[in-house]
C-alpha cells in the first residue's frame, strides 16, 4: 500500500495560522489523482499533505461537546521527485538529507504520516485581498523538543489501493478527488464509505529519515 512518488483550500471561519515557525505533526495525506489545470492546459498526479499545530489552539464542538483542537495546515504538492518538484525539496528539508539513487526509484509519501516538523508559515495575499497562510518551508524538530502523537485521527487515501474516501476527508479535499481523470475513468458516485486498506508504518519516536 502506499502513495509512490516517481493551495490549500476550503473555506474557514478561523482567521489564517499565525506566521513564524511551528512545531507541527503530519495526520494526513490524500491522493488527489490526475488534476486537470486549465490555465496551462495540463494534467498533473497531485497529493495534499496536513499537518497540525499543536500549540494553535481551536474550539470545535462535536456533539454537543467543546474541545480544543490543533489547528491544521495543508499544501498540495506534484507527485513527482524531479530535482524541479515542489514535494522533493519539502521532503529533503523535512528528512534532513538528501534522497539516495535509490529512493528516488520509488518513495512512499505515506511514509511521513506521524512525522513531527516544524513548519514556517507566511502569508500571502489572497484574491479578496485577505491574508492566506502558506508554508514556505519544512524543517526536522531542533534538539531537545518532545515529540508528539496526532490528536487528530491519522487518515490516508490513495487511487493506488484501491481505498475509499475517508468520511473525515475534508469536502473540498473530497471534491478534488471526486474532478480527478481516475474518478471520472471509473465513472463512480459520491456516495462513499471508508474501507481503507492496509495501514502504512506510522512514525513515533523514531528519527527522520522517512
Amino acid at each position: 500500500m502506499g502513495l509512490t512518488a516517481t493551495d490549500t483550500g476550503g473555506n474557514s471561519n478561523f482567521p489564517p495560522c499565525p506566521t513564524g515557525l511551528h512545531h507541527a505533526v503530519c495526520y494526513a495525506v490524500f491522493d488527489l489523482g490526475t488534476q486537470h489545470n486549465d490555465m496551462f492546459n495540463t494534467d498533473q498526479h497531485k497529493c495534499v499533505i496536513v499537518w497540525e499545530l499543536p500549540n494553535e489552539r481551536i474550539e470545535i464542538e462535536r456533539d454537543g461537546i467543546k474541545e480544543s483542537m490543533p489547528r491544521a495546515i495543508s499544501d498540495q504538492y506534484t507527485v513527482s521527485l524531479s530535482e524541479k518538484s515542489k514535494l522533493r525539496p519539502i521532503l529533503e528539508s523535512w528528512r534532513g538529507r538528501g534522497f539516495t539513487n535509490q529512493e528516488l526509484i520509488a518513495f512512499d509519501i505515506f511514509t511521513v504520516l506521524g512525522a513531527n516538523c516544524m513548519l514556517n508559515v507566511i502569508h500571502k495575499p489572497k484574491k479578496d485581498g485577505g491574508p492566506k497562510a502558506v508554508i514556505s518551508s519544512v524543517t526536522p524538530l531542533p534538539k531537545g523538543i518532545q515529540k508528539l502523537e496526532p490528536e487528530n485521527e491519522i487518515i490516508y487515501f490513495s487511487f493506488e489501493d484501491g481505498g475509499e474516501i475517508p468520511e473525515a476527508t475534508p469536502k473540498w479535499i473530497k471534491d478534488s478527488i471526486m474532478q480527478s481523470r481516475e474518478m471520472n475513468e471509473q465513472g463512480q458516485q459520491n456516495d462513499w464509505a471508508y474501507d481503507p486498506p492496509d495501514e502504512p508504518a506510522i512514525h513515533g519516536d523514531e528519527d527522520i529519515p522517512f
